[in-house]
């Protein structure tokens, strides 16, 4: 939007504006939003929680599990069970659940009726499938973060695994790879770029795609090191990128110029987030650092989902939440939505 004023100008989150919806979720790290108000969170007990516009909610599941809640520890929790992550509706509704526990591209009704979409791709397992994205084609682009088991062990600055690969026709075909832990992607408004975040990358990139589905120019967008990690990122109708940074917590917005802003601090450049950076420098990342950061509104920020009728509610997921923080945004989100 050349020539006009960006909304997000001198804007910052309150805190005391932060209201929370839901209540006794598990790792609602992914959240779909419906134009009435309707929430659609993962969760960790094998399926998702529906949360209705008057705040009742229910739990859908594809197979209940109970690992993620009665795990004896934090490193066993995050790595054990079924652990829906990425969301995306189908075209008729149903909700298409990238399961970042079974390593599968799996589809499930709004009754928890799922079926798997795929499983392996040529011949071998995917890895860990992290997120999927319907476009405007019915394509389903599907990331994945790494093809180390414990994911926890990827969090390293020399690991770079991770992939994307797109759905198309049953097949799923890897388009672009080389990726330091492939997280959530997003296409701009004319789906003629694809923007990645590399969590260990700690960066966002994005690339041309073709008619066809083929990736290519691949180059870094906005700064090329953010000196945290990303997990989500979501475009509002401007064209500035939302995203988190996970474990430190915060959201940020990445102007259409590349300009880097802050616009919620959940860390405050804490003790545990500083120790946490400088041993993933040295590639020393462990998942007891890693578990000392957060603690805050929602720990460990994933997800940026714009909602509401007018697009201008923001909800924010989270890996060890059991709620969703949400606040008004001066712009509304752009709708991605293709029923």
């Amino acid at each position: 939007m050349a020539g006009t004023a960006n909304p997000l100008d001198g804007f910052v989150v309150d805190p005391a504006e932060i209201a929370f919806v839901g209540q006794g979720l598990q790792r609602p790290e992914c959240i779909l939003a419906e134009r009435d108000g309707s929430l659609w969170a993962a969760d960790a007990r094998g399926g998702v929680v529906h949360i209705r516009p008057d705040g009742s909610q229910r739990l859908v599941t594809q197979d209940a599990d109970t690992r993620f809640g009665t795990a004896a520890d934090d490193a066993t929790r995050f790595v054990a069970g079924t652990l829906p992550n990425g969301l995306a509706f189908a075209r008729n509704g149903d909700i298409v659940i990238s399961n970042f526990g079974t390593d599968r591209l799996e589809i499930m009704t709004r009754e928890g009726r799922t079926r798997v979409l795929a499983d392996s791709i040529d011949g071998q397992p995917i890895g860990k499938v992290n997120f999927v994205l319907r476009d405007s084609r019915d394509r389903l682009w599907l990331t994945i973060s790494t093809r180390i088991k414990n994911w926890m062990q990827a969090m390293d600055p020399h690991v770079a695994d991770g992939y994307i690969a797109l759905y198309e026709n049953g097949r799923l075909r890897v388009v672009a790879d080389g990726f330091h832990f492939t997280n959530e992607i997003r296409l701009d408004a004319r789906e003629e770029w694809l923007y990645v975040a590399e969590t260990c990358g700690r960066r966002v990139s994005r690339l041309r795609v073709a008619p066809d589905g083929s990736l290519s120019d691949r180059e870094v967008f906005g700064p090329a090191d953010h000196g945290a990690f990303i997990d989500g990122i979501a475009f509002d109708a401007y064209g500035n990128l939302w995203g988190t940074h996970v474990m430190t917590d915060r959201v940020f917005a990445i102007t259409p110029e590349g300009e880097l802003r802050i616009l919620l601090d959940d860390d405050r450049d804490s003790a545990a987030g500083r120790a946490l950076m400088a041993a993933f420098a040295r590639g020393e990342a462990t998942p007891e650092l890693m578990l000392a950061c957060g603690g805050g509104i929602a720990p460990w920020f994933a997800s940026v989902t714009f909602g509401g009728p007018d697009l201008r509610t923001v909800y924010i997921g989270s890996l060890r939440g059991d709620r969703i923080p949400c606040f008004r945004a001066p712009v509304a989100g752009l709708s991605m939505v293709h029923w």
